[in-house]
């Protein structure tokens, strides 16, 4: 039996898969939750001892022999959290989230400091959003700072997992270019922007690793802890976003990715940098080599599971009410920014219930128009990627919104593009596998003399992703032309309503 390690922390809870890379399947998989501080100032944060807790609790799970034959290990890491650690690896405070919008003046001050959005964009092809990283360290700063004067590590999670498992600090391009301290297009960390928060920021953030290299190997007290090999590799690893793509296929130019959870995203790789100058599309790098121009929207299955709650419905009950309303809603549409918004930029965004008449006031359309929504709000994404020259080819769909059949046709119809879903729901464990068995790879060396080089990350995702059942949903004619109009009556009260929220 010859296995790897995936490990995906995530917003909610860790999850670990061990890999069998013969057999091509998952043999043992184990989760534990992580819990969040939130407050109405848009504050989201966890605590570093929640993740050395729940990645512990994760490997106690699953079966020592079965931890004994894992060779290398890989990390797929919620994107964008900054980890503030003390020059003895120790936390200085709290993580602040991807989700936390409490950073507002920070991202105000930080543009202004640049020069503007648009000479951000130029210098290192991101925007100031809430969501990245830069704001929260500068917030640091500014809040507390006894603990700003201790910082000397500036980790994102996937770094501190690689960590704990190596004692080693690392990153790569891909998670390291949603910080909004990274040079896209050279693939650097940015001296101009980190000199903006503070003259120290470059020496603390670690150094940078290719997507295909080991972040270092297991240490003797990981080993220990965790049960797994002292000595195994353990490789660069990446955001769950680019761990994704990889688990979903996405490795290639015209594949799309789109992600329906609590967040969405739709994602792609480019063998170029894709640069929006309206900030709406980050201008990520991916962790196999390339770029992944990437849309993120924070309220994805938000407003479905709110809807849900209130009407008390189990998920497979809601999509039935759904599915007894008509494309559209009968002219119902939701704005589902319960947590305020990153795409469209809404930090301050509020949901709301539009076109409401006697008429069509049912609790069918209510359900249907919030599960177009979510589609909706991708679609922002789907007509950015074209505009900058993107070609499209096909949609992998995953997260927890791919389980359902209506939210399936919805998306290929809404999207105009054919959808097919991923066999194994864990995408970013898988893709952080498979990153670790191209590392593993990369770093044997053969009879044969396999050089890095001739290893490709596509012909690992050709071999080891699946899709489900063979099935490709296709778009309808029909039916994409009545969510074109739908969508056209969506845009138009987005486009009213959100100067209220800016």
């Amino acid at each position: 039996m010859k296995t790897v390690c995936g490990i995906d922390l995530g917003t909610q809870s860790c999850k670990i898969i061990v890999y069998d890379y013969e057999s091509k399947s998952i043999i043992e998989q184990s989760s534990a939750p992580v819990d969040m501080i939130t407050a109405n100032d848009g504050t989201r944060e966890q605590k570093t001892e929640w993740y050395d807790t729940a990645l512990k609790t994760c490997f106690e799970k699953i079966n020592p022999a079965i931890k004994r034959s894992v060779s290398a290990v890989g990390v797929s890491g919620q994107q964008h959290g900054f980890v503030p650690l003390d020059k003895k690896g120790k936390a200085v405070y709290n993580i602040k989230l991807w989700c936390d919008t409490s950073t507002v003046p920070e991202c105000g001050e930080l543009t202004k400091l640049a020069g503007g959005e648009k000479k951000l964009i130029e210098k290192a092809g991101l925007p100031m959003r809430t969501g990245y990283t830069a704001p929260k360290i500068l917030w640091l700063k500014k809040h507390k700072p006894k603990a700003f004067a201790q910082l000397r590590h500036v980790l994102l999670p996937h770094n501190y997992i690689n960590y704990l498992l190596t004692g080693m600090f690392t990153a790569e391009y891909g998670d390291a270019s949603g910080t909004a301290l990274f040079d896209v297009r050279e693939r650097t960390w940015s001296s101009k922007i980190c000199k903006l928060i503070s003259p120290d920021l470059e020496s603390w953030l670690p150094p940078l690793i290719k997507p295909d290299a080991a972040a270092g190997r297991v240490s003797g007290s990981a080993a220990q802890l965790y049960g797994i090999p002292e000595g195994t590799l353990v490789a660069s690893g990446g955001g769950d976003n680019m761990m994704s793509a990889i688990g979903t296929g996405a490795v290639q130019d015209g594949f799309l990715t789109m992600s329906l959870g609590t967040s969405g995203t739709l994602f792609g790789f480019s063998a170029r940098p894709v640069i929006d100058p309206t900030g709406n599309l980050a201008a990520f790098c991916s962790s196999t080599g390339g770029w992944l121009p990437l849309m993120c929207t924070m309220n994805c299955t938000v407003a479905s599971e709110e809807f849900r709650a209130m009407f008390g419905l189990d998920v497979k009950a809601f999509d039935a009410e759904a599915e007894k309303a008509p494309i559209g809603a009968q002219g119902i549409a939701v704005l589902p920014f319960f947590h305020g918004e990153r795409t469209p930029n809404l930090p301050n965004g509020r949901a709301s219930i539009n076109g409401i008449t006697a008429a069509n006031f049912k609790r069918e359309n209510l359900a249907r128009a919030a599960l177009e929504s979510a589609i909706f709000g991708m679609r922002i994404g789907l007509e950015g990627f074209k505009s900058l020259g993107f070609k499209p080819k096909e949609i992998r769909l995953t997260g927890g919104g791919s389980k359902s059949p209506l939210w399936r046709s919805i998306a290929a119809n809404v999207m105009n593009l054919p959808v097919r879903v991923p066999a194994n729901a864990e995408a970013a464990a898988l893709g952080a596998a498979i990153q670790a068995l191209w590392c593993l790879q990369a770093n044997t060396k053969s009879s044969k003399k396999t050089t890095r080089d001739k290893i490709a990350i596509t012909d690992l995702v050709r071999d080891h992703v699946a899709m489900e059942g063979g099935l490709t949903i296709k778009p309808n004619k029909k039916e994409v032309t009545a969510y074109n109009k739908a969508y056209a009556e969506y845009t138009q009260y987005l486009g009213a309503l959100s100067p209220l929220y800016i």
